[in-house]
C-alpha cells in the first residue's frame, strides 16, 4: 500500500437514546460505529461492504464530520480532522468530497446544474464569467454530459444523469479523497455499470483516493484494490479485493460471498450456500463478545465472552475471529 492518506484509529460514533419530553433521560446508546481502524493509501480504492445498517454510511459521514466522532482519531494527510475548528474544517473539506446514494435528494432542486457546479468550483478557484463557464463545461464533459445541459434543473435529468452531475460536483473542488456511498444502488441495473466505469476511469485518470461503499461484492471486486468487511459497527476482515472475495476467511465474509450469483451454471450448482439464521442484532443492544456469534455456524462458547481483534493472517489479510484456525477451508 502507498503512503496512507487517510488513517482511522479506533473510530467510534455512538448516538444517545433519550426518553421523555420534559425530564429527558438517556436510556441507551446506539453503537453505529464501534471501533474501526483502517488505513487508505493515496490513489487507492477501498471497498467497504456489509449488510444494511452495519454502519458503513455512518462511518463515511463521521470521516467528513457530518456525524459525531465519539472516540478515536481521523487523520487526513497527517491532520486530525476531529481537532479542527469549524472554519478549518470548511477549508479542509475541499479535499474530501462525498457522492451520496440518492442523487435527486443530494442536489438542490432550486439551483441549475451550472449554479451547483459553479458554487463548488469557487471553493477551490476564484473563477468568474467565461472562465467559470468554461470550467463548468469541462466538468460536464468529463462525466459524459454536454456542456449545454448545465442550464437545466436536476428534475430534468434521469437518475443516471443526476448521479453523473453529483460526481461532477464532487470533482469540482479537485478533492484528494472521495467517499462514494452506494452511488449506484438507486439506479437501474442497465445504468449501474456505466456509472461504475465512470468512477473507475476518473479515479485512475485523476489519481483519486476512493472509499467505495456498497453491499454488492461483485461491484466491489471489479472496482476496488482492497476490501473492508463491516458487521455491526466493526471491521471483521480486510484484504486485497480478489483474495477476500475468492478466499474469504471470516465466517461472515464467507456468507456474503456465498450469496453472490456465479454466472457459470455448473459452478453455481456445485457451490455451498451459507444461510445465516436470524436478523442482525440491534446496535442499541449488541451481543457480548463477538457480535456475530449468535448467527455464526462455527461459534463456540468463547465467542460470546471475548471480543476478537483484527489480526494479521499473511499477504496483508486481517480478520477478527477467535476460531479462524479451527474453521474448515472456505
Amino acid at each position: 500500500m502507498s503512503t496512507p492518506l487517510l488513517i482511522l484509529e479506533n473510530v467510534k460514533t455512538h448516538f444517545p437514546v433519550w426518553h421523555g419530553l420534559v425530564l429527558r433521560k438517556q436510556v441507551g446508546t446506539i453503537r453505529a460505529v464501534d471501533g474501526v481502524s483502517l488505513s487508505i493509501g493515496a490513489g487507492e480504492i477501498v471497498g467497504l461492504v456489509g449488510e444494511s445498517g452495519c454502519g458503513k454510511s455512518t462511518l463515511a459521514r463521521t470521516i467528513l464530520r457530518l456525524a459525531p466522532l465519539t472516540e478515536g482519531r481521523i487523520l487526513f494527510d497527517g491532520r486530525a480532522l476531529g481537532e479542527l475548528s469549524a472554519a478549518e474544517l470548511r477549508l479542509e473539506r475541499v479535499n474530501l468530497q462525498m457522492v451520496f446514494q440518492d442523487p435527486f435528494a443530494s442536489l438542490n432542486p432550486r439551483m441549475t446544474v451550472f449554479d451547483t457546479l459553479a458554487e463548488a468550483v469557487r471553493r477551490r478557484r476564484p473563477l468568474r464569467g467565461a472562465e467559470l463557464a468554461a470550467h463548468v463545461g469541462e466538468l460536464m464533459e468529463r462525466v459524459g454530459l454536454g456542456a449545454g445541459a448545465a442550464g437545466k434543473y436536476p428534475h430534468e435529468f434521469s437518475g443516471g444523469q443526476r448521479q453523473r452531475i453529483a460526481i461532477a460536483r464532487a470533482l469540482a473542488t479537485e478533492p484528494r479523497l472521495i467517499l462514494a456511498d452506494e452511488p449506484v444502488s438507486a439506479l437501474d441495473v442497465s445504468i449501474q455499470s456505466q456509472i461504475i466505469n465512470l468512477i473507475l476511469e476518473l479515479s485512475r485518470a485523476l489519481g483519486l483516493t476512493l472509499l467505495f461503499i456498497s453491499h454488492d461484492l461483485s461491484v466491489v471486486k471489479y472496482i476496488a484494490d482492497r476490501v473492508a468487511v463491516m458487521y455491526l459497527g466493526r471491521l471483521v476482515e480486510v484484504g486485497a479485493a480478489a483474495a477476500v472475495i475468492e478466499r474469504p476467511l471470516h465466517p461472515y465474509t464467507r456468507a456474503l460471498v456465498s450469496a453472490v450469483h456465479i454466472p457459470d451454471p455448473e459452478r453455481e450448482r456445485q457451490r455451498r450456500r451459507i444461510v445465516l439464521q436470524g436478523d442482525p442484532p440491534s446496535p442499541l443492544n449488541p451481543p457480548s463478545g463477538c457480535t456475530f456469534h449468535p448467527r455464526c455456524p462455527f461459534a463456540a462458547s468463547e465467542c460470546s465472552a471475548q471480543v476478537p481483534q483484527l489480526e494479521e493472517r499473511g499477504d496483508g489479510r486481517r480478520a477478527a475471529c477467535l476460531r479462524l484456525d479451527a474453521l474448515p477451508p472456505g
